[in-house]
């Protein structure tokens, strides 16, 4: 296992936060060119690799997540809290945040 994936593991996030890794755009085209970096977009759609335990009513009950790790989300083009582990980056977004869970 790689240090950044043990890192990344390790980190639990609280309430209603949700930590996501950004799905990475085809750097090559259906005809097998590859595109320059420079043009390559980042999509708005993400993986959810680790989920809180749920954000508080005004009545103290915990509210649950509406996403599991592992579910494939569409998340706004901006916003956030980036985070860095080694080379990888990620974003912490709250789960009203979220646009949409992707069904597949």
């Amino acid at each position: 296992m790689s240090t950044a994936l043990k890192s990344i593991k390790s980190l639990a996030p609280l309430l209603d936060r949700i930590l996501v890794q950004r799905v990475k755009a085809e750097a090559k085209t259906a005809g097998g060119i590859y595109l320059p970096e420079s043009s390559v977009k980042e999509l708005n759609e993400a993986t959810v690799l680790a989920v809180g335990p749920g954000g508080l009513d005004k009545d103290g009950k915990r509210i649950a997540p509406s996403v599991a790790p592992g579910d494939k989300v569409l998340i706004p083009q901006y916003g956030g809290s980036p985070v860095k582990v080694q080379d990888e980056e990620y974003s912490l977004f709250r789960d009203h945040e979220l646009l949409a869970k992707i069904n597949e």
